[in-house]
């Protein structure tokens, strides 16, 4: 007699009413397994919840800190935006003006040209070392000028390139006009309206250093300036910060920076004549 086929034909409900209410019985216990499980998944999803939260804003955070992080290492190795603050410059920058310094320019053997517009540290030739501010504040000022957002450093300028090391430079020729090495320079840079100079000058440019004018003459503290300082107005090449290259903003002026042909025909110092270069 095969007793185990009866144990499950015994276990098995013999009437409809009886297998009715075991499906009743199994499909309530589903049911309700499928609620505990949905409770659990809820319990958890809410338990992550703020966890992921947490781990969203911890990474956007760090993300801001490596993009600042970048962008002040690009500002302070390759390219640097600087503020106009005066119109000094005028009208080839204007006040407000954030243009972008190259500061790659001079770094492998180049050297700065005649008709070069450049920003540098005008300490101890232009003006004296500055005091020392408190830390953090100077911290977060020279972040912001790094990023073009706040006013350079006092120390900061800039300026045209108008003499190398060994030029002679002179102001003002018959007809009013400056004499780079005896040659007559056409300034279509200069602000409308300026004269070349109104301070007479006659100086020869000492080597590794510049001699520097604005392009809005009336209202450019430059070389001129400085003539009766210990550097006699010149500006130390390994004062240079950078070369302006473009005009970033404002939007409508956003540019390359045009070169000038003003000192094309300027002769080399080397092979001007003694005693060229005068008033004449």
């Amino acid at each position: 007699m095969d007793t185990e086929a009866q144990h499950t034909e015994r276990d098995r409900p013999s009437t409809p009413e009886e297998r009715s209410r075991s499906a009743r019985v199994t499909g309530d216990d589903t049911a309700r397994l499928a609620e505990d499980d949905t409770a659990r998944v809820a319990e958890d999803d809410s338990a992550e919840g703020p966890a992921r939260g947490r781990l969203s804003w911890r990474s956007a955070g760090l993300v801001g800190i490596a993009c600042t992080v970048f962008v002040l290492l690009l500002s302070h190795f390759v390219l640097q935006p600087f503020l106009i603050p005066s119109g000094s410059m005028e009208p080839t920058l204007q006040i407000g003006d954030r243009v972008l310094v190259n500061k790659l320019a001079y770094r492998f053997g180049d050297q700065p040209r005649r008709g070069d517009v450049l920003v540098f540290d005008g300490a101890d030739s232009f003006v004296r070392e500055p005091a020392e501010e408190n830390p953090v504040a100077e911290l977060l000022h020279g972040a912001g000028a790094a990023l073009g957002l706040a006013e350079p450093d006092e120390t900061h300028f800039v300026k045209r390139v108008v003499g190398v090391g060994g030029d002679r430079v002179v102001c003002c020729d018959k007809e009013g006009r400056i004499r780079v090495n005896g040659t007559q320079v056409e300034e279509r840079y200069v602000f409308f309206g300026d004269a070349p100079s109104k301070v007479p000058f006659d100086i020869v440019v000492p080597d590794g250093t510049l001699w520097v004018m604005g392009d809005h003459r009336s209202r450019s503290s430059d070389s001129r300036d400085h003539l009766g300082s210990p550097g006699g107005g010149m500006v130390p090449v390994d004062k240079v910060i950078g070369r302006v290259d473009w005009i970033g903003w404002p939007f409508a002026r956003r540019t390359a920076l045009a070169g000038t042909d003003a000192f094309a025909r300027v002769p080399e110092p080397g092979s001007v004549p003694a005693g060229a270069g005068g008033h004449g």
